[in-house]
């Protein structure tokens, strides 16, 4: 988890007057999550999009350079993320990694590519993978509270549902206070990850990664001092309290139902 991922890039986001953000649904977001199409997924990606995504000399230099990770966290997985493969260990490596251009590329496509997806969309296979892993660590952990800190101002209402529309990294701690305190996030996530040791610097930041179908509700808008210390972010300027809602998946298996039409 980087600056760059606690800040616009990682949200599908309206521009309203001022500067500010508008949080929405992010109905513009390459949302797969898979859901009864992971098994023929995984031959899809192998025999299709990895060999033509990795012609990408950008894709295939991160991918690569992601190798030493994956081979280091595949040696010290716990025996309940035994379904997680070399792939998803090395999409996790990729995600965390510290190739900005790379980053900044594949944030946005996942954000506004909703109608290129199958065409267009460059990262069919570290989409697939990073979906996957976020889903089969999630299958043996609860819920999670988590802080999101960003040098952006976001505006949103109470009650309003929202999805952040993108891979979207997220800490146990409160206190990361390098990645900012104009808005900020207190969070409860019933379908992102912890990313345990995982990551390119391990454990270290505490990382929980939320993927772009998750749906949640904000439930509180706090700008009172009383109300940001009773979220352990009292230095922020706004901090909006989010509560999971479920999913919202416009994209679920689209891929695999188009090659049956």
């Amino acid at each position: 988890m980087k600056t760059n991922r606690l800040t616009l890039t990682s949200l599908c986001l309206l521009l309203v007057k001022n500067g500010r953000i508008a949080l929405s649904m992010s109905e513009q977001s390459v949302d797969d999550m898979y859901s009864t199409c992971s098994e023929t997924m995984v031959g899809n990606v192998k025999n299709k999009y990895f060999t033509k995504e990795t012609k990408s000399d950008l894709f295939k230099k991160v991918w690569q350079g992601a190798e030493k990770c994956a081979n280091k966290s595949l040696s010290r997985k716990d025996k309940e993320d035994k379904a997680l493969t070399k792939d998803h260990m090395q999409a996790i490596c990729v995600y965390t990694g510290n190739n900005d251009q790379f980053y900044e590329k594949f944030n946005k496509a996942v954000r506004t590519e909703h109608k290129g997806y199958g065409s267009s969309f460059q990262y069919h296979s570290l989409h697939f993978w990073l979906t996957r892993a976020v889903q089969i660590l999630c299958k043996n952990q609860n819920c999670h509270e988590t802080y999101r800190r960003t040098k952006t101002e976001f505006v949103g209402k109470v009650n309003q549902e929202i999805r952040f529309g993108a891979f979207t990294s997220t800490s146990k701690l409160p206190s990361l206070t390098k990645f900012g305190h104009i808005t900020c996030f207190k969070i409860k996530t019933c379908s992102g990850a912890f990313l345990k040791e995982y990551p390119r610097l391990g454990s270290h930041e505490q990382e929980v990664l939320i993927p772009p179908y998750e749906k949640f509700k904000i439930t509180e808008r706090c700008e009172t001092e009383e109300c940001k210390a009773l979220q352990n972010l009292d230095d922020c300027k706004t901090v909006y309290v989010l509560q999971s809602a479920g999913v919202h998946s416009n994209l679920d298996c689209k891929l695999v139902k188009s090659t049956l039409i």
